[in-house]
């Protein structure tokens, strides 16, 4: 009665997005530790002002550093996002009349390639006929 009963600790979802990829994941995570560490010294530089410890001008100089350092690991993300879209395959679909004109000019192409094998064809036909006729 109790297995029945049961229920399972641990059910799988379907994840609605798709994980990030590995380089992106990485500055991702980096960019958090940075800024979650630039907010910590902004708070100690805060209270340390407020206490007007001797240590608040050197924080207060630290955590403007560290603001810029965090922009910089943001925008680290961003490109590496961009970066990797670029050279794995962002999926993209062309406009309808791009993809009618490519049609247009794959057609052209293959009946010149079949008009060029067809003129090569007849040509080495009467080639051969040229040397049927001389041997006999």
């Amino acid at each position: 009665m109790e297995t029945a009963a049961r229920r399972e600790l641990w059910v799988e979802e379907p994840v609605g997005r798709r994980r990030l990829p590995d380089p992106v994941r990485t500055a991702a995570v980096r960019a958090v530790l940075i800024a979650a560490l630039t907010l910590i010294q902004a708070m100690v530089a805060f209270f340390c002002t407020l206490t007007a410890s001797w240590l608040a001008f050197p924080m207060v100089l630290s955590s403007v550093g560290s603001t810029v350092v965090a922009t910089w690991a943001v925008l680290d993300v961003w490109v590496t996002r961009q970066v990797w879209n670029q050279r794995h395959g962002v999926v993209s679909t062309p406009s309808s009349t791009a993809r009618q004109l490519r049609r247009e000019r794959r057609r052209a192409r293959r009946a010149a390639r079949a008009e060029a094998r067809a003129t090569a064809r007849i040509g080495r036909r009467q080639g051969t006929r040229d040397r049927h006729l001389s041997r006999a």
